[in-house]
């Protein structure tokens, strides 16, 4: 268990940099000028917040692997990550519905993530 966890450390790096990617991926530069002055603010601030989560949980993971597997708080911390990518799959098929496969890719991921964040939980 202590290799999935350094693993979701990485899988949360992975996800912090495919967020900074967005500006570029998605044309931010030109697309949020679309949006209302507090939209566009808010769409970029919850990017920023979302890369900083990612980076701190790949930290935890990183620095914490044992904790994470022997005590209560990691076993919370790991239910709630796991949450968090079930959540966010849910999410996915409510605000993307779309048979594209780069979103069906996504939605895997994101349930690896819920999987591999509640695997540790079985075990110990």
């Amino acid at each position: 268990m202590y290799s999935v966890i350094i693993f979701l450390g990485f899988y949360n790096l992975l996800f912090a940099v495919f967020h900074l990617l967005f500006w570029r991926l998605f044309k931010w530069n030109k697309e949020v000028q679309k949006l209302s002055f507090a939209n566009r603010g808010i769409i970029q601030i919850l990017n920023i917040q979302i890369i900083y989560y990612f980076v701190a949980v790949a930290i935890v993971c990183f620095c914490f692997t044992n904790e994470l597997l022997t005590t209560h708080l990691g076993k919370v911390f790991l239910l709630g990550n796991s949450l968090f990518w079930i959540i966010r799959l849910v999410q996915q098929y409510i605000f993307l519905r779309k048979n594209s496969f780069v979103i069906h890719i996504l939605a895997v991921l994101f349930l690896l993530g819920a999987v591999l964040f509640f695997l540790p939980l079985l075990y110990y």
